[in-house]
């Protein structure tokens, strides 16, 4: 038991899903898992242990932003031993390539800041996810015949932005989508020497404006985390 996970020793299993949302964490065990128990209530942040297709999966939620994030990751790393980390969840498109239900596979994850900086000083670390996972992921989603693009993406803690010539630079320089979370789970799990990926749904356009309803979200994050599961349990 930790201070934000109250799983006791062994409750957690080695791969780990994690959506930002502690409700989508809920749909997704009930949805895809089987003999699904509830293994974290702290704080509301929901996480649960199950099986899928014979293999053990915890679907823990991470909360918004890189701060919620780096707090989970570290404590299921550090005192759980999770050794595979895929966020699941979504993330607004800026490419006009990338549509609304697309699926994203970031490779590399920038952004303006992360709980991390302090002990980088002036190296801008570049943090990027587990070649062998982003190989199997994308493999799965061909397989499934899911639209998906696979580049970088930028992970920002503000949700609410007024910086549009900071979006523009992102545009331009090819930046598939932006999120929240990924690129301090990419760095914790290359401190750590784990395995991490970020798949994730485009449920909204930022060039376009385009929005996916709030009830078709769940419907069209099936395919995000089938891909997720997949990934996690293919040898490459």
């Amino acid at each position: 038991m930790t201070v934000h996970i109250g799983a006791k020793p062994g409750d957690i299993a080695e791969t780990v899903l994690m959506p930002g949302d502690p409700y989508r964490a809920k749909w997704a065990a009930e949805t895809f898992l089987t003999d699904a128990v509830c293994t974290n209530e702290v704080r509301g942040m929901l996480g649960f242990t199950g099986m899928w297709n014979g293999n053990r999966v915890t679907i823990q939620g991470s909360g918004m932003g890189m701060p919620s994030m780096s707090i989970y990751a570290n404590e299921l790393i550090k005192d759980y031993n999770a050794q595979t980390l895929i966020r699941i969840g979504s993330c607004g498109a800026m490419q006009d390539e990338t549509k609304v239900r697309d699926v994203v596979l970031a490779m590399t994850a920038c952004s303006s800041g992360t709980p991390s900086d302090t002990i980088f000083k002036e190296v801008n670390y570049a943090p990027v996810c587990d070649f062998g996972l982003l190989q199997a992921a994308h493999a799965a989603a061909h397989k499934r015949g899911t639209r998906t693009h696979v580049g970088s993406i930028y992970s920002s803690d503000t949700f609410y932005a007024e910086r549009n010539d900071l979006t523009e630079q992102m545009i331009r320089h090819g930046v598939l989508a932006v999120e929240m979370e990924a690129a301090e789970l990419y760095i914790l799990a290359a401190r750590y020497k784990r395995r991490a990926l970020a798949v994730m749904t485009v449920s909204d356009h930022i060039i376009t404006g385009e929005a996916l309803p709030s009830d078709q979200r769940e419907r069209s994050f099936g395919d995000m985390v089938e891909i997720a599961l997949e990934a996690a349990f293919t040898k490459v």
